[in-house]
Formats: C-alpha cells, sequence, structure tokens
C-alpha cells in the first residue's frame, strides 16, 4: 500500500505537470486531443489496470475535486489504454465544461476476456439478465474499486462528489458497483445496461440517477433499463430516464449530447 501511496503523490505532481502545460480556453472541436488523458497502470499484485486521467482544469494540490469513472463498452477492452477513450472521451474535453466543472475523469480499461460485471443472459425472448450477488466481482471491477479507493487516499477526491457511469458493459457494471460500494457515489448515469432490481434498495433512497437507452436498443434490451427505473422509484430513488426514439444500441451519442448531463451530474452532492 505504501507503493500505491507514493504513486499517487506522484499523481498529484503529474496533474499539476499536465495543467501548466494544457491549453485552455479553445473550443470543443480544438480542444479534441485525448492524449490531455494521461496514461495510466494501477498495479496491485500480478494485476494491472490500465487507465486514462484527464486532470482538473487549473489544478490546484491545494483544493478537492470531484471524481468521475466512466466504464466503457464490451467493444472498447483490451490492453492498449486508448480504446476506452472512444466514446465519450471528447465530451470532458470541452474546454467550457472543463471551466465550469473541474473535476478529475478517468476511463479504466477493462481486458478483452473480462467485464465490468457479473451477469448471465436469461434464456427468454426480450434479452434480459440474472446478477448472482453470492459471487465476488469480476477482477477489473475490483481493480476500479480500490482504485477510486486510492485516488480518495491521496487526498485530492472531493468525497462528496464521487461520480460513475458507462455504456452497454459499463452501464452494467455501474449498477453494480453502485450495490457494492453504495455509500460512495453522489450520482450515476447508467446508458444501455442493466441491472439487479433487488439491490436497487441498497443504495436507492434519495440517490440521483439518469438512465438512458435507445428504443429500437437489439443488443441490451430496453426492458432491463425499465426494470431497473421501476425498482429505483421503489426505492425513492431520484431518477430520471430518457429513452430515445427509433435509436438502437448507440444511445450514448444522445446521451452524451443531453446539454443537461454534466450541469446535472456535478450539482449532485453525497
Amino acid at each position: 500500500m505504501n507503493n500505491l501511496h507514493n504513486s499517487f503523490r506522484n499523481l498529484v505532481v503529474k496533474f499539476a505537470l499536465v495543467c501548466s502545460f494544457s491549453g485552455y480556453g479553445y473550443g470543443y472541436a480544438q480542444e479534441a486531443d485525448l492524449e490531455l488523458y494521461e496514461r495510466q497502470l494501477f498495479l496491485q499484485g500480478e494485476d494491472t489496470l490500465a487507465c486514462r486521467i484527464l486532470s482538473p482544469a487549473h489544478f490546484s494540490p491545494e483544493k478537492k475535486y470531484p471524481l468521475l469513472v466512466f466504464l466503457h463498452g464490451s467493444g472498447e477492452r483490451g490492453s492498449d489504454n486508448e480504446s476506452q477513450l472512444k466514446w465519450g472521451g471528447e465530451l470532458f474535453l470541452d474546454s467550457a465544461y472543463r471551466e465550469k466543472f473541474p473535476a478529475i475523469v478517468v476511463f479504466p480499461q477493462c481486458p478483452a476476456d473480462s467485464s465490468w460485471s457479473v451477469r448471465i443472459r436469461k434464456k427468454d425472448s426480450i434479452g434480459q439478465f440474472t446478477f448472482p450477488t453470492d459471487v465476488p466481482p469480476t477482477r477489473p471491477l475490483q481493480l476500479v474499486m480500490d482504485f477510486i479507493d486510492t485516488l480518495i487516499s491521496s487526498g485530492i477526491v472531493d468525497v462528496n462528489r464521487i461520480y460513475i457511469g458507462g455504456l452497454s458493459m459499463g452501464g452494467f457494471g455501474t449498477f453494480e458497483i453502485l450495490w457494492r460500494r453504495p455509500q460512495l457515489f453522489a450520482a450515476a448515469f447508467p446508458i444501455c445496461g442493466g441491472g439487479n432490481p433487488a439491490m436497487a434498495k441498497s443504495y436507492g433512497r434519495n440517490f440521483p440517477v439518469w438512465v438512458f437507452h435507445g428504443e429500437k436498443d437489439e443488443v441490451v434490451a430496453p426492458v432491463n433499463s425499465h426494470i431497473m427505473v421501476e425498482a429505483l422509484k421503489k426505492a425513492n430513488a431520484k431518477v430520471k430516464y430518457t429513452e430515445y426514439p427509433d435509436v438502437k444500441h448507440d444511445s450514448w451519442i444522445n446521451a452524451f449530447a443531453e446539454p443537461e448531463l454534466l450541469p446535472w451530474l456535478f450539482s449532485q452532492k453525497r
């Protein structure tokens, strides 16, 4: 653990350096340089979690910042520490958002042979899943949770403003990490995913969550989001649901274009 602490003390310095040499104050299209996400490897025993980290605009080691973790979909799995930025990476590079909502943004990458969640597809016609709760999390999801804990221990994270989101496989991972760490997050935005409705009561009370799905999704049926939205309502969560007519699996494109998504997200506090 000492090595991890040393690693993240170094990371604080790197955040400052990235902010010193990165330009701000210009538009989305011009600033869509994904290399502003610093490459990091979180090492734990024999396991490695590849991550890309975007530092806050005008970073100061004297401040604490919101932390946003985004879980990619199955198509971005691998070990290149790059593919996970394909969807959503540019959104957080918008200079106006970075000025208004300075935050630490983390895109971890799941290995090609694993997943962010434990789920079993039901043998039915509507594409539902079952979600066992008596098994440990996948190793990548456990590493994400441990990585968040290490960032918190570095002293640069506002523990009342930690957010989680994800698309497709990452949407499933979002719902799972919420019940595995029910007191950790301030808000969540799962996109075209699903989860265990029985676990919503463990984290749902007064919890802000914005769920997205495409009406014509043939990969992850919208019923998975419908079930979770109803479960969250019963758990008295502050749930919002947006379903896009005639949109298939790539509903994350629409979700990322929602002008209120980031203002809503960063307004939430635990």
